[in-house]
């Protein structure tokens, strides 16, 4: 299952099955996988300012 993950700096949520097209990322590619100096598209801010996106199911 493919886990999202949301910037806190500004609500974006990074979802593997849509990637980054304008960032250069296709999709399917996890956020694990992404490459360190990847940025929020949104904010500019960098991998560590995101969270894992936890759904009702996991609660």
């Amino acid at each position: 299952m493919a886990n999202k993950y949301c910037c806190k700096a500004c609500d974006y949520v990074y979802n593997p099955q849509r990637g980054d097209l304008e960032g250069g990322v296709s999709p399917g590619v996890e956020f694990e996988d992404l490459p360190e100096n990847w940025i929020c598209p949104r904010c500019g801010l960098g991998k560590e300012y995101f969270e894992p996106v936890v759904s009702k199911e996991e609660e």
